[in-house]
């Protein structure tokens, strides 16, 4: 066994600058193209809710132009202030107002839901939403919309899952879509992400009717969040991951896998993808069966060539260029025929390296620290030369606390086929845990590549083989 402690990987800002920290990046240097022609100066915004939602929505993001003093705590690096959405502060930008891009949807409309079965309920409130999309769509001056979640609405019962094997999951005893995933779906043939914002994100005294009220943040980090996620979604970059020029360009693919809508069929998830910019695209892939000898989701040769040679064509479109190392996190193992696929798919296109990771669900190697807190995040534990856990989510020095509120799992990786370091695989995904712009703290346990996986399988399922969802992945978070 060895044990070794990553130091936390910098993020690049405006200027070139580093920071460990998104906040405190943003704030002392802007977003990391701030200096550049494609910065976003000016983010113009549509919403679509009731009148009341548009009001409350509209009202608490003009108080967000101004500083939010952080919450009260003797941990100061830990609660940040949020610098205010300006042009002269934080991420020097502007969200713009423009009546043309108000559509309200009549509250007696969304009370009429209360009377159906929740189903009927929630496509009924897509539709009534989609409506409005259809509108904004053709208005040219929009670059992200905000939609008001209705208040009453119910939520979707969580899916029982089973830790050791995520993939499968069983259908709730009633089905009921899930209105974010449905409506994410819906907006997949429109030009502009939208963003779902709940009542009590604005209204923090609101309790959603009939269950118990949600722990919320405090008011600076909920800006933060809400914030960093607008500015990427209208085409802004917050943040990147710098780049050694000695350094070979590498781009990440995360393969994940997903049920069906109607729980028959076990396809492949997606294949995200991301440059060491940040910028991800998303490739959904061919069916998947479950191996009699592993019990975990595994796709032939022919599937896992395609869906690599599908993802690199995308990339490509994308960026107007290859990368010359791949590294793909896959979270079953991986088949001979799987490893044939993939490295076949890369030797067609020319990548100079390729290096196979799977990351399991979970592992039962945990570490006990002599402290007041859990291991130090990037403490990472080689079991031997194959298996290797990494905690990506612990104790941060930089906050002095351990900012999560349980105890902390660590993030398994086995090294399947690869070139580099474990030390070097462990530093990438540490750092790939940071890629995640719905969120500003240090305690993102999964890597980008395949964080996001279940919500974008609820949002897949929605759609027939035959067609082709959104490829960029603002779409989806």
């Amino acid at each position: 066994m060895k044990l070794t402690i990553l130091e936390e990987p910098p993020l690049e800002f405006g200027g070139g600058a580093r920071h460990i920290d998104p906040r405190h990046g943003i704030t002392d240097y802007g977003p990391a193209d701030a200096a550049g022609p494609q910065a976003m100066r000016t983010i113009r915004a549509g919403i679509v809710g009731t009148p009341a939602a548009i009001q409350g929505l509209r009202r608490w993001l003009d108080r967000c132009r101004l500083p939010i003093d952080a919450k009260d705590s003797r941990l100061g690096h830990l609660f940040v202030p949020f610098p205010g959405f300006d042009a002269g502060a934080g991420f020097r930008s502007t969200l713009v107002w423009d009546s043309r891009l108000e559509r309200p949807i009549r509250d007696r409309d969304l009370k009429r839901l209360a009377d159906l079965k929740p189903q009927e309920a929630t496509r009924e409130a897509v539709d009534l939403y989609a409506a409005e999309l259809d509108v904004l769509d053709e208005e040219p001056a929009c670059d992200v919309i905000l939609i008001a979640r209705p208040d009453k609405l119910a939520e979707r019962p969580a899916p029982q899952i089973d830790p050791e094997a995520p993939w499968r999951k069983a259908p709730p005893l009633e089905p009921v879509d899930d209105f974010r995933a449905l409506l994410k779906a819906v907006a997949m043939r429109y030009s502009r992400p939208i963003q779902i914002v709940r009542r009590s994100t604005w209204d923090p005294s609101f309790k959603p009717p009939g269950t118990d009220k949600r722990r919320l943040q405090d008011e600076a980090t909920r800006a933060w969040n809400l914030h960093t996620a607008l500015y990427y979604k209208a085409g802004g970059v917050p943040w990147r991951l710098p780049r050694n020029p000695t350094d070979l360009t590498s781009c990440y693919v995360g393969v994940t896998f997903y049920r069906s809508s109607d729980h028959t069929t076990l396809e492949t998830s997606v294949a995200q993808v991301f440059n060491q910019r940040g910028d991800g695209v998303i490739v959904r892939g061919a069916a998947a069966t479950v191996s009699r000898h592993d019990r975990q989701p595994h796709l032939d040769r022919a599937d896992a060539q395609k869906l690599l040679t599908d993802a690199l064509s995308r990339y490509r479109a994308e960026h107007r260029t290859l990368p010359a190392r791949v590294v793909l996190h896959k979270t079953s193992s991986y088949t001979p025929d799987e490893i044939g696929g993939f490295r076949t798919a890369a030797d067609i296109a020319g990548i100079d390296s390729i290096e196979l990771i799977w990351l399991p669900a979970s592992d039962p190697v945990r570490l006990f620290r002599d402290a007041a807190h859990p291991p130090l995040r990037g403490t990472l534990l080689s079991v031997d030369e194959r298996r290797h856990v990494l905690y990506t989510r612990g104790s941060v020095p930089f906050y002095g606390t351990y900012p999560g509120m349980y105890i902390p799992s660590p993030l398994p990786f086995r090294l399947v086929d690869t070139e580099s370091s474990p030390e070097q695989i462990a530093e990438e995904l540490l750092a790939l845990t940071k890629m995640n712009w719905n969120q500003t703290q240090l305690d993102a346990r999964q890597p980008i590549t395949t964080r996001t996986a279940d919500r974008v399988g609820q949002i897949l399922r929605h759609f027939r083989l035959d067609e082709r969802p959104q490829g960029r992945y603002a779409f989806y978070m």
